[in-house]
Formats: structure tokens, C-alpha cells, sequence
């Protein structure tokens, strides 16, 4: 059975992202161990002045599972000022504003690597990011995770709106900010987004069932055919590079 700290078989690779504003940023990659990958996620972490990084729960969770499960690369990094066991990426949190370069960051390094279908995964404060700074051109779509839409505008909104591009909007049926009704209203401003209001669930997606669901939501989405994910594994584990 898979379970809550189960870590599967990877390439895991600690890489550096370099801003357009001269900062480092660190992070890891994770890549399937035998096969080149068939999408992947660029994610961006909750708010780090409320305890985000690049190891909050769902992201460490999916670069443990995606790459063995559903042959999916994960980038995980922290934004501008915020540690983690891996390092401290430089800079300072800017509310928003000056993480632009570090979106751009990641979307540079997926295109330098050649990583296929990007799609942008944010998390609470990552789904602003998403929505101000991620509408690229070299981008598949998005996915929000509890969007709470505290940063972005309507002008982000309509961008995303214009280019077609896909947006997923998963928000937990009890979250603090953003409840799926409101949310629905909200998104009508991008008529190819698809809100999913998850029962029980809440912002911060605690427990296994509410990380199968997101996984399997997200995996739907970019890797068509290879979910729901299996929940048992039969082969040899991994071994993560990092651990909180």
C-alpha cells in the first residue's frame, strides 16, 4: 500500500533557478527512472509567511509518487527568501510582485531541459503567482489548488481567459478563503476553466484522501489515460533526497 511517507523509484536531481533579477533559487527535480516523461509540474508554493515551501505536503507527495506512477516530472523549489531541508533560495518575499522571476525561473528551466507538456500547479499564494505571472506561451495550462484569489485581478484573469489556455480550479468544499460557490462566480471571468468544489476537503488538503484526490485530479488532466493512480506498489521504493 502506498502510503503517507512512501517514496518511489526517481531520478531526483537538486537543481539551481536563476532570476532575471540575479537571484538563486534551489530546488529539485524529480523524473521517472526509466522513461523520458510525458508532462510536467512546475509548482509553486503556498504563502511562505504562513509556513509554504517547496516541501508543503502535496508537492513532496507528488514527487515521491508521479514520476514511478504516471511517468510525470515535479519541480519543486522555494521561492525568493523561504528554506527548506534543501537550502535557502536568495531574496525576500515581495507580496507577489517580484516572484514574477521566479516564475519565470521555472518556466525557463523546464524549456533549457526540454521537459514536455509544462503545466503550472499552484498551491494557496502559488495560484496567485499562477494567475499574475504563469499566461506563457510555453505553457499547457493550470491547475489552482485552493485559489484563494487574494493577489491576482481581474486583468490576470482576463489574460488567461484570452489565451484558451486550460485552467483547473480544485477548492475544498471548507476552505478558508475561497468556497466553491464564490468560486464559481469568480472563474465565470475565464469561460474554459472547470471548478471542482471537493466535498470534506479543506485548504490545506490534510490526510491521504484528500492528497489521492488531488493527485488523481492533476494526473487527469496532464497525462490523460494513467489515472485514477494505483494505490499499491510492488516494485523496489526510492529514497528521497531531502527529509523534514
Amino acid at each position: 500500500m502506498i502510503r503517507s511517507g512512501t517514496v518511489l523509484p526517481a531520478r531526483r536531481q537538486d537543481v539551481e533557478l536563476h532570476t532575471a533579477d540575479g537571484l538563486t533559487l534551489v530546488g529539485e527535480l524529480a523524473l521517472p527512472l526509466e522513461h523520458d516523461p510525458v508532462a510536467t509540474l512546475l509548482t509553486l508554493h503556498p504563502l511562505p509567511t504562513h509556513g509554504g515551501f517547496m516541501d508543503s505536503h502535496v508537492y513532496r507527495k507528488a514527487s515521491y509518487r508521479l514520476p514511478a506512477l504516471a511517468d510525470i516530472a515535479v519541480l519543486r523549489f522555494n521561492l525568493r527568501g523561504v528554506s527548506s531541508p534543501r537550502g535557502t533560495s536568495q531574496g525576500t518575499f515581495d507580496g507577489g510582485d517580484s516572484e514574477r522571476f521566479d516564475v519565470a525561473a521555472a518556466i525557463e528551466l523546464a524549456e533549457f531541459r526540454e521537459l514536455p507538456h509544462p503545466w503550472l500547479v499552484g498551491w494557496s499564494f502559488g495560484t496567485d503567482l499562477t494567475l499574475m505571472h504563469g499566461c506563457d506561451p510555453s505553457i499547457d495550462g493550470a491547475i489552482l489548488l485552493s485559489p484563494p484569489l487574494r493577489y491576482s485581478t481581474p486583468d490576470d484573469l482576463a489574460r488567461w481567459a484570452a489565451s484558451g489556455k486550460p485552467v483547473l480550479a480544485l477548492v475544498p468544499e471548507h476552505d478558508d478563503y475561497l468556497q466553491p460557490p464564490e468560486a464559481r462566480e469568480r472563474f465565470a471571468a475565464i469561460p474554459q476553466a472547470e471548478v471542482i468544489g471537493v466535498d470534506g476537503a479543506k485548504h490545506l488538503w490534510v490526510g491521504e484522501p484528500a492528497v489521492r484526490r488531488v493527485l488523481d485530479e492533476i494526473v487527469a488532466r496532464v497525462a490523460p489515460g494513467r489515472s485514477p493512480l494505483p494505490t499499491t506498489w510492488d516494485g523496489p521504493l526510492g529514497e528521497a533526497l531531502h527529509t523534514d
